[in-house]
């Protein structure tokens, strides 16, 4: 989930603003008449400044860094990791004009709501702003169904063989970011731009009459659309009962709409599901949507900044879906002021000064502890969830090193919290040599007694080119026992697979990554999402399609470990919707403990290898009874051994393992 198409339309407005003061100011007597402005291409490469001191960088000697660019041609290095299949965007999400003068492209502009700035924007940014509308996004599972999120609407895909993965049916209903989740027969669609409309129509609005010239050394003031009837930002509630026709149902208007939002479910309540949305764009007018005020705190304390909503949908009746909190989440309790988080300054140009949080940008759920983590613009905070209705903050960090709190993962023992941050946007190229390695990286916080504590950083190692946008993004865990792993996308920055079993030495041991789709301009691309699914990892790539790939054994991975991995089967899964993973007490799950073991050098290689013979044996018989008690016979001594163990990491697994070869089962 990302800000990419709000910091591209920003970024477009402030250009033009600069070209237009540019433009106005005669140049000095004698000289040369500058170019015209409109001309110029914001997003033509430019190099990073130098690292600050004490920081550094990423590494320019690892084969991803000179990767032949191309669309569909690049050239890719592999690490662990095995690329099965790509399947292109459909036509109908395709966009293939390139050039400013295609009429397509202006038409584009004018349905995402820019159609006020087409004279004033520069021709050679008009292509890669309009690229934006039909941007691939989030993922959701269920069953054999993938589906891809998309500005212009969902594909389902058929994922029974992830090798042969098909195209079920599109959707069409432009809105971005179109971010989704699933749940039953119900899809879930967040819808952020002001080309959003009740009927899913693709024809937008008609453009507002052009914003006037800024005030010169004034920046342009911010263009709200002109109020509409038939627009819709929220979200949508799509039956899909029958898979090729999903029917919209309800569709739920927010004030800021929803840039993500997440599935929650309540053990307690079995009639019901909620969603939380998190909305980060303008506050649409009273006249669009009653109630709607985008007014600071002190001048009216019913603002639609600084809170979430939470829609309550019946299952049986979705259509009776609605707003039924809005939770002041940054408030602060001792004074009851509504904007009581700051980010207390960051290193991002623009941002050095603190600033208030007004708005969580995504929020990761985990109900089987009862806690959620926000990402929050200027903070990382923790929430109770145990009443999902009225969530209550506990705890809140910020960061001096990050520039947008982006998204959050738990590990699987709720002890550790992965922040994300989108330094940038996501539009920008910041995985470059001269890019600090704690800037647009991972933040691994300890999480004990509801309070988060930092415990290191990790980015990408392996730097990317001044034309790839590049920034830590979604991920998931991928399901080995015994350790910490998440998979992650880092859009031009490709794949990166990372163990933080040690919060405090995170370490990539796989990873997937293309050459720069252009050489010369940043053209938006890469892996949006990257989530592991029942076996397989599948990545969201903005302008190419969808990818699918398999781990594959290395030094740092095994293929026990990527066997018991597979032995995880979930109905569904909505990622900011955590699972809690549990592992059959199969012999290939044990055999995964075994070989952490021998890595770690927690058991002496004979009794190690005593165990790994009375597994086979056991394996060979189908667990007669004779093998099953030997298995039995050697539990007590693993337990024994957890309680001298070097770490808690080889305590857990000495305790699972002896639990298995208690209990085997096929």
């Amino acid at each position: 989930m990302s800000g990419i198409w709000v910091a591209a339309v920003s970024a477009a407005v402030l250009f033009v603003g600069s070209a237009w003061a540019q433009q106005t100011t005669p140049p000095a007597s004698g000289s040369p008449a500058a170019p015209p402005a409109a001309q110029a291409n914001p997003f033509a490469p430019a190099p990073a400044p130098p690292l600050p001191p004490g920081m550094t960088g990423s590494d320019t000697s690892d084969p991803r860094y000179t990767l032949k660019p191309g669309l569909y041609d690049a050239g890719e290095a592999a690490l662990g990791m095995k690329h099965v299949t790509t399947l292109k965007k459909p036509e109908a999400f395709r966009m293939d004009a390139t050039s400013p003068d295609d009429p397509a492209v202006d038409k584009t502009l004018v349905q995402l709501g820019a159609g006020d700035m087409l004279s004033r924007m520069p021709k050679s940014m008009k292509p890669v702003i309009a690229q934006l509308a039909f941007s691939n996004s989030d993922f959701a599972f269920e069953g054999n169904y993938l589906f891809q999120g998309n500005f212009y609407g969902v594909n389902i895909f058929d994922i029974t063989d992830p090798a042969k993965t098909s195209l079920v049916t599109s959707l069409v209903c432009p809105g971005g970011q179109g971010d989704v989740s699933v749940y039953g027969h119900l899809l879930f669609m967040s819808v952020e731009m002001p080309n959003g409309r009740l009927d899913c129509g693709a024809q937008g609005f008609p453009p507002d009459p052009p914003a006037p010239p800024p005030v010169e050394g004034q920046p342009p003031a911010r263009h709200i659309p002109s109020a509409q009837k038939d627009r819709f930002r929220g979200v949508r509630i799509f039956d899909i009962s029958d898979i090729r026709n999903p029917k919209q149902v309800a569709a739920v208007q927010s004030c800021r709409g929803s840039h993500t939002h997440t599935l929650v479910v309540d053990p307690n309540d079995k009639d019901n599901v909620y969603i939380y949305i998190s909305g980060t764009s303008f506050v649409r007018q009273p006249e669009e949507l009653a109630g709607c005020s985008g007014e600071t705190p002190d001048k009216d304390p019913n603002t639609a900044l600084f809170r979430i909503e939470v829609i309550k949908v019946p299952l049986a009746s979705p259509q009776d879906a609605k707003i039924v909190a809005s939770p002041r989440v940054f408030i602060d309790a001792r004074t009851g002021a509504l904007n009581g988080l700051n980010n207390g300054g960051s290193h991002d140009k623009g941002a050095e000064k603190p600033a208030d949080t007004n708005q969580c940008h995504d929020i990761t759920v985990y109900s089987a502890i009862g806690l959620a983590a926000g990402a929050c613009s200027g903070n990382g905070i923790l929430l109770d969830i145990r009443d999902p209705v009225h969530p209550k903050r506990v705890d809140a960090v910020n960061d001096p090193n990050y520039a947008y709190w982006h998204s959050a993962s738990f590990s699987n023992d709720g002890t550790k919290v992965v922040f994300t941050d989108e330094w940038g946007g996501g539009l920008g190229a910041r995985c470059r040599p001269n890019d600090p390695n704690k800037w647009g990286s991972d933040a691994i916080f300890h999480l004990k007694d509801d309070k988060l504590s930092l415990a290191s950083y990790y980015k990408l190692p392996a730097a990317q080119g001044d034309t790839e946008n590049c920034v830590a993004h979604n991920g998931s865990l991928v399901p080995v026992p015994g350790r910490d792993i998440e998979v992650q996308a880092w859009y031009q920055g490709g794949i990166s697979v990372m163990d933080f079993t040690d919060a405090a030495h995170p370490h990539e041991i796989a990873y997937f990554d293309r050459g720069p789709i252009d050489p010369k301009v940043l053209v938006l691309g890469g892996d949006w999402s990257a989530y592991w699914y029942n076996g397989s990892i599948y990545g969201s790539e903005i302008a190419r399609g969808l990818d699918v790939f398999e781990l594959t054994p290395t030094k740092d991975l095994t293929q026990n470990e990527i066997d018991a991995a597979k032995t995880v089967h979930v109905a569904e899964l909505n990622v900011q919707n955590q699972q809690k993973i549990e592992w059959p007490a199969q012999l290939v799950v044990a055999k995964a403990y075994l070989d952490q073991l021998t890595r770690s050098q927690a058991l002496p290689q004979k009794q190690i290898a005593s165990i790994e013979k009375a597994i086979r044996s056991a394996e060979k018989s189908h667990l007669n009874t004779k093998d099953v008690t030997k298995l039995q016979g050697i539990a007590p001594g693993l337990e024994s051994k957890a309680g001298s163990a070097a770490s808690p990491a080889d305590a857990a697994r000495l305790h699972a393992l002896a639990g298995i070869l208690e209990h085997p089962v096929a």
